[in-house]
Parts: structure tokens; C-alpha cells; sequence
């Protein structure tokens, strides 16, 4: 489904974010992608979207070479993806409810879908009751909820999470990888990078660790090793 070939990112002589990283990822697979900070995971996923491209190598989503990719086509693509943020990037003049609707509206939807379908999202992440509440009316633990929501609505093939778990405490931690759990057994493909070994070793899923840029380890049932 996802496939780096041998690629590198080079910023500079000596900012070398990426070398020589070669992996695929099968569907409905859940792959966690761990490392210090530097280590290259952000700039591992911004290749994968296409916001940043490869100093050499290629990565394909399916069949597409991402960086080939015509730009008039690359939000189409890219919606087959959704993305899960530390700092959630929430609209804060917008309701939970509005903020999911808005991707959809994003995307083309109708209303009646969208009428449809956020509810059940909201449902799903357990959080029909705040529906209409603002981003400042909620805790860190709902509004990374709600971006989930707002990730999955539009039925992505993958999902997207970049140290998702940042901000919050450890209850809270594991209400997100409890559902990032669930939306992977619902068939949806997870990639979740992180630095929380807790979380890591409590998975027991597919990890590849980055030190410095290279892939250094991918276990099929891996542990966070410092």
C-alpha cells in the first residue's frame, strides 16, 4: 500500500534528516514509527503528503509516486489520508461538530451526508454530548477526540497520527491509542509516530525505529529500545 524506496532528505551538508529509509506498509496494517526527537519522523510523514520531497528516492502510496503527483491532484490524494496532530489545529470559532462537518464540506460532501455521518464519528470517539461545545470548552483528552473525528469522517484509507499523544496526561494517552486501536480494526491503515515508549511496548505492534535519520530496526512485534 505505502512504499519508501531508498529515500533521503537532505536539508544541507550536515542536516541530513533522512538516509537511505526503504519500508512498505501493507493495509490495515498499525505501524509505529519511534525515535528521539531529530530522529527524521516528521519528515518522514511530510514525504509521504507530499509537503516536502525526497532529496533522492521515491515514495509511493499505492501505485502513485506521491512526488509525481500533479499538484491540481494532490488534495485529492491526500484525502485518502487523515492527519492527527499534537496541537490538534482545531477552527476555535467552530463546535466540534462544525470543525468534523468542515472537512467534510472540505471534501465535497452534502449536507445530508454530513448530517449522516458526523454524528456517527462523534459517537464513535464518545463525544455526542459535546457536540456543540467550542475548542475552549474542552480538554486536551476531547480535543484530540474530536480530531480524530474530524481525521476519520471522510473514510480515509489511513490514518495519520504525529505524536498524538503529546500534550495529554496518561488516562487520557490511553483513550487515544484505545481508539486508534479500534479505527485500525475497523480496517483503517495506522501509522503512529511517537517518542512514548509506554505506549510502544504496551502496543506489541509493528515498529521501525529511526536514530539520526537512518532506519535502524523494524520488528513485527517491537519494543522501544533506547
Amino acid at each position: 500500500m505505502i512504499y519508501f524506496d531508498r529515500v533521503s532528505k537532505i536539508y544541507s551538508p550536515t542536516s541530513v534528516a533522512l538516509e537511505e529509509v526503504s519500508f512498505s506498509i501493507e493495509p490495515q496494517e498499525f505501524l509505529s514509527i519511534v525515535g528521539q526527537s531529530g530522529a527524521g519522523k516528521s519528515t518522514l510523514l511530510k514525504l509521504l503528503l507530499a509537503e516536502e520531497k525526497p532529496s533522492s528516492g521515491k515514495v509511493f502510496f499505492e501505485s502513485l509516486d506521491m512526488h509525481r503527483v500533479r499538484n491540481s491532484d494532490l488534495p485529492k490524494v491526500r484525502r485518502r489520508m487523515g492527519v492527527i496532530f499534537q496541537d490538534y489545529k482545531l477552527l476555535p470559532t467552530k463546535t466540534a461538530y462544525e470543525n468534523i462537518a468542515f472537512a467534510m464540506e472540505a471534501a465535497g460532501k452534502i449536507e445530508e451526508e454530513i448530517q449522516q455521518d458526523v454524528p456517527q464519528v462523534l459517537e464513535l470517539v464518545g463525544l455526542m454530548d459535546k457536540a456543540w461545545h467550542f475548542p475552549s470548552e474542552l480538554s486536551g483528552g476531547e480535543l484530540q477526540r474530536v480530531a480524530i473525528a474530524r481525521a476519520i469522517v471522510n473514510r480515509p484509507d489511513v490514518i495519520i497520527a504525529d505524536e498524538p499523544t503529546g500534550n495529554l496526561d496518561p488516562i487520557n494517552t490511553w483513550e487515544i491509542i484505545n481508539l486508534l486501536e479500534k479505527i485500525n480494526e475497523l480496517g483503517t491503515t495506522v501509522i503512529l509516530a511517537t517518542h512514548d515508549k509506554d505506549v510502544i511496548n504496551s502496543l506489541k505492534r509493528r515498529v521501525i525505529t529511526l536514530e539520526n535519520g537512518r532506519m535502524v530496526r523494524d520488528e513485527k512485534r517491537g519494543r522501544y529500545v533506547l
